[in-house]
């Protein structure tokens, strides 16, 4: 299935469509997810229900959720029905997604994106389903660990594409190397993508900010944020690291003075 071109794309999916203008234009542009294991397979709820989650995300300012669905997570498509009852805010389902069907599937039951992991699927099934997409109107987010698999996405302007600071190789039980984050993001931003984004791993207020500092435009954080004590603690201190449109006034130099 040949990929639609930039004329013919929905306007709306420019630039990451929807999902992506949410983290571009939020004060504190972090994806918070929903996810009920850990990948050792801790019960990260803890009893709390799943509208209860989404009330608490969307009062902190979220401008998007992430929904895993994976069943290594303990994820089921019953709690993409959850959430996207419960919100109104653009939705991210994590999954393996390698056909079609599950892609309009996905998009029916009100997912804005979907997760392709460029780890696990090869350069041309990458490309059929970064355009199968479009065509549906789900902004491709499209998941890398590497130069070299970052050389495999086409299409990026259209595309939210995500450094994944952890190994899906082993099931995301290592602990994560913010380091990548930090090494790949100029040549992320030279594929043109507009929301580059920080994905695992992270899990203090300065792994943040320092990531944001860096040039990110959006961060995804699952088990940091479920299994934090004080969630008004953890972003105030994210916000005195990082105020509020920071993005508007640094510019490329400090952003890699800022990078460590």
């Amino acid at each position: 299935m040949p990929s639609p071109s930039a004329d013919s794309a929905p306007a709306e999916l420019t630039g990451g469509g929807r999902f992506g203008a949410a983290l571009r234009t939020a004060d504190t542009p972090v994806i918070m997810e929903l996810k009920r294991n850990s990948a050792h397979g801790a019960d990260l709820f803890a009893g709390r229900p799943v509208g209860e989650l989404v009330a608490r995300y969307t009062a902190l300012g979220a401008p998007a959720l992430s929904v895993v669905t994976g069943s290594w997570f303990g994820g089921t498509p019953e709690l993409l029905e959850e959430v996207a009852a419960a919100t109104e805010l653009p939705l991210l389902v994590k999954d393996f997604f390698t056909k079609e069907k599950q892609i309009a599937a996905a998009s029916a039951a009100g997912a804005s994106a979907v997760l392709l992991t460029a780890t696990v699927l090869p350069r041309t099934v990458l490309r059929r389903l970064i355009g199968i997409c479009l065509e549906h109107d789900v902004t491709p987010f499209v998941e890398i660990t590497s130069e070299a698999e970052l050389a495999t996405v086409e299409q990026a302007q259209d595309c939210v594409i995500a450094v994944n600071n952890k190994d899906i190789r082993q099931r995301e039980r290592d602990t994560g190397d913010l380091g990548r984050s930090h090494r790949l993001i100029d040549r992320v931003r030279a594929t043109g993508t507009a929301v580059p984004v920080s994905a695992s791993a992270i899990e203090t207020p300065g792994d943040a900010a320092g990531l944001l500092s860096a040039g990110y435009r959006g961060l995804l954080i699952g088990t940091g944020l479920l299994r934090a004590a004080d969630l008004d603690a953890w972003f105030g201190e994210l916000r005195a690291l990082w105020p509020p449109g920071a993005h508007d006034t640094i510019g490329a130099d400090s952003r890699k003075e800022r990078t460590p």
